[in-house]
């Protein structure tokens, strides 16, 4: 099928970046949220992220400003309907998406993808519970959106050849490169990149070294862009918990029990920079190690 007309699901990070390249890409987007305030904040920071890169002559003002003009919002899930395309990037938890699913079914029309952006719940067991399951998939952007060039296509067991094939098209034209992953817990980035979060907390949790030792180490040492405790507040200490509950629950084994410092965290509400508190402390002029 030709898509469009794309609907996203959650206005936030992960929301936001997708409708970002959606537009810039010449789709119709439709957003929405539950949340006025967080439309609202997510197309101030599509704009300026747009400006980005008009400064940094990566597109031109002509294009920036036909992507804005994709753009559009609603508080109201089934206003989706009409879409050809709707991405979920709600927050990742399942009994939060199949709610979301629920209520937004009826609306569709029949041949609407459905797809989720989720990072690490099984793509068969969300499908089962719609009616489309042949047209479901998981369609995983990388964060930052705008930046980050791969997308990981995960068909559930149902999933037809020309719903694959269509989503394909899709990172195509925005000009990403497709990997394909199997159903299984945490497809193929996050069941290698997690657990190696999950044991530098460990080291941490340990005392074999502090914060700024553990990153200075791998990125000086394994020449990472990022330490893994910086990397972990980047992506949020409670979705690192979470797909670590997953890989945890769905492959049985203890390497992949969840460290009890990063629960300690995730209870403590430290969950990175979104809150302003991690394994870094955000809220001076610089980031400061909190162990």
């Amino acid at each position: 099928m030709e898509i469009e007309k794309v609907g996203v699901i959650g206005a936030g990070q992960m929301g936001n970046g997708i409708a970002h390249v959606m537009a810039l890409a010449g789709y119709d987007v439709m957003m929405t949220d539950i949340s006025q305030d967080a439309l609202d904040k997510a197309v101030a920071l599509i704009g300026k992220n747009l400006d980005r890169q008009v400064s940094r002559e990566k597109i031109a003002q002509a294009d920036r400003d036909a992507a804005m003009s994709r753009i559009s919002t609603t508080l109201t899930l089934t206003d989706l309907g009409q879409t050809d395309l709707v991405i979920e990037a709600a927050t990742e938890r399942e009994t939060v998406k199949d709610q979301i699913f629920r209520e937004l079914l009826p609306a569709l029309k029949p041949d609407t993808i459905l797809t989720s952006n989720t990072s690490s719940i099984s793509i068969t067991r969300l499908a089962s519970r719609t009616d489309r399951p042949e047209k479901f998939m998981g369609f995983h952007f990388m964060n930052p959106v705008p930046v980050m060039k791969l997308v990981e296509l995960i068909r559930g067991i149902a999933t037809d050849e020309p719903t694959y094939k269509a989503c394909l098209n899709v990172v195509e034209r925005l000009g990403k490169t497709a990997a394909s992953a199997e159903d299984f817990p945490a497809f193929i980035v996050n069941r290698v990149l997690v657990p190696m979060i999950n044991e530098a907390v460990y080291t941490l949790y340990e005392g074999v070294g502090n914060v700024r030792s553990i990153d200075e180490a791998m990125k000086l040492g394994a020449n990472h862009p990022m330490g893994p405790l910086e990397l972990a507040d980047f992506i949020g200490l409670d979705t690192c918990l979470a797909i670590m509950n997953v890989l945890h629950d769905g492959l049985a084994d203890t390497k992949y029990r969840p460290c009890p410092l990063l629960t300690k965290y995730v209870e403590a509400g430290w969950l990175g920079r979104k809150t302003g508190r991690g394994f870094y402390d955000y809220r001076g002029e610089t980031p400061v190690p909190t162990r």
